[in-house]
């Protein structure tokens, strides 16, 4: 986008105090135009659409459509508009599940400021945009050596080396099936089908044979 434009931000946040105070201090901010705000994920994607704002600042845990189910409705619909994530979660899973949806930016909400007004108009400008503590987190992660040794447990399938690996790294059921975006109910019939592979009898067995396989770090 031009450098003289106005960046259209819309706001989705469920804590109204936090929400009102940001499109204040946002307004204040010369270059930037709040045109709405949202207070759970289905009116972001319901104002999103309708505003088509440059860039929309989502919070992830909101009742009903959370942040990350909301951010992949509006990227895939209106592929235009920029998402950053600002939350209070800095877990490797959320970011990971954050940038998978479309995200192109992702702060903790103890950004300042000018952290949050450089992520809004680097996003509008079409660039991806991370905190500097999970900016090195994720070039971490992607430095570091594979998680899962590629002959580790070849009866499984991919899917189910990939639960196993996050079930290893201490993740719920719930937490898997938010971050993989698989229903519950496929999440459980995958661990039953990995228990019955592996032939052990419990999740605390399955997590030990996977960690001496070197599975876990996600």
């Amino acid at each position: 986008m031009d450098g003289d434009e106005i960046v259209q931000v819309l706001l989705a946040d469920d804590h109204p105090v936090y929400r009102d105070g940001l499109a204040a201090l946002l307004r204040s901010v010369p270059g930037i135009d709040v045109v709405g705000v949202a207070a759970d994920g289905r009116e972001a994607v319901s104002r999103a659409v309708d505003l088509q704002p440059d860039v929309v600042v989502m919070d992830v845990g909101m009742p009903g459509l959370d942040g990350i189910a909301a951010t992949r409705e509006i990227t895939s619909v209106s592929p235009s508009v920029g998402v950053v994530v600002l939350t209070m979660s800095e877990e490797d899973a959320t970011v990971f599940a954050a940038m998978r949806a479309g995200a192109r930016g992702y702060l903790l909400k103890g950004a300042n400021q000018a952290e949050i007004v450089r992520a809004i108009t680097g996003v509008a400008r079409g660039d991806v945009v991370f905190g500097p503590a999970l900016a090195r987190r994720i070039a971490d992660f992607f430095a570091a050596p594979a998680a899962v040794p590629a002959g580790a447990f070849p009866e499984l399938t991919a899917r189910e080396r990939e639960i196993l690996d996050l079930l290893a790294a201490g993740r719920s059921n719930p937490q898997i099936a938010g971050a993989l975006y698989l229903s519950p109910k496929t999440v459980r019939n995958n661990v039953s089908n990995i228990f019955a592979k592996l032939h052990v009898a419990d999740r605390a067995e399955a997590i030990v044979r996977a960690r001496d396989a070197g599975m876990g770090r996600a």
